[in-house]
């Protein structure tokens, strides 16, 4: 342990004597004093002294950037952060991070920035879901501006979630339709199919059944939709709803189609409740029973295949 601390300091000795100017040397070695602060970090770190070693990376990355290699000093800022998540400083962390995300746009390296936003969302989750939130959304802008939707659409994925976990509905339904609108652009439209059941759920919740119809209708111009098991589903659903039906709410919400999304959306669909806490249908009398016995096999076929 006490050889690598003395190693540390030398390498810290080092990186100044390469700082130095003198009347032979006009210029600081930038380059040079850059890789000895890293070894520095590197033994400080192996010395579990690890605020040293994050003081360390800082001053790798302030040389880089006087170097003008900004994607190194990317890369010591972010390494400075995980000494931050080491000793339980998230908060600190993330802002490195932050600044890590910059200088990869900057360099040119728009999508080491949007991974590097991305690894930050998810050490912040656990503490800050509105942090979280935020980092998601800029990773997909990022990647949005570089039009790559596929990675875009996922950043944005966990930022929905994220936001109906929070419980802010307004927010996640303008979420979920830029979310629908990039897999529509791709034409993946079985996750279109997806994100209006998500959608409905969201405006359901809202207590907006004009806008949750409005997805369902806006959906029949994608291609496969009308027939399909989701299309079914929800026109089920909002059958529902909309005459407080509550045991056809429950059938539709506890089917597999909608128990079995995302666990942010599936606690939506257990939760609903139709308006005016609904009415059940009454319990057919053994008389009634007996009478409708045989009207209901004719008309078994009629119904076959419905979710309720």
């Amino acid at each position: 342990m006490a050889a690598k601390i003395n190693e540390a300091h030398d390498h810290i000795a080092k990186a100044e004597k390469y700082l130095k100017t003198s009347f032979m040397k006009w210029k600081p070695d930038y380059d040079s004093a850059a890789s000895e602060y890293s070894k520095a970090a590197v033994a400080f770190k192996n010395a579990k002294m690890l605020e040293e070693a994050k003081e360390a990376y800082l001053q790798e990355a302030e040389a880089h950037t006087n170097n003008k290699t900004l994607f190194h000093a990317a890369k010591a800022l972010e390494a400075a952060g995980m000494m931050l998540k080491d000793m339980q400083r998230i908060p600190e962390a993330i802002q490195y991070i932050e600044r890590a995300s910059m200088m990869y746009v900057e360099n040119g390296t728009p999508d080491t920035a949007a991974l590097a936003l991305d690894r930050a969302g998810k050490l912040i989750e656990s503490q800050d879901l509105a942090k979280a939130v935020d980092l998601y959304q800029k990773a997909a802008s990022v990647f949005e501006n570089e039009d790559r939707l596929r990675q875009a659409v996922e950043m944005l994925g966990k930022a929905s979630r994220l936001l109906v976990r929070q419980h802010k509905l307004d927010e996640a339904a303008v979420s979920i339709q830029k979310e629908k609108n990039m897999y529509k652009e791709i034409e993946n439209y079985p996750t279109c199919f997806k994100k209006t059941i998500a959608q409905v759920l969201v405006h359901l919740h809202r207590n907006d059944f004009v806008a949750a119809d409005k997805c369902v209708r806006e959906s029949y111009s994608l291609p496969g939709f009308s027939g399909s098991e989701d299309c079914i589903a929800l026109e089920q659903l909002l059958q529902g709803y909309d005459e407080q039906d509550e045991d056809q709410v429950h059938c539709v919400c506890n089917s597999p189609l909608f128990k079995y999304m995302d666990n942010d959306y599936a606690k939506l669909s257990i939760s609903l409740r139709v308006p005016g806490g609904g009415k059940k249908k009454a319990p057919a009398s053994a008389a009634d029973a007996g009478e409708g016995a045989e009207a209901g096999e004719a008309d078994e076929d009629e119904y076959a295949g419905g979710l309720c």
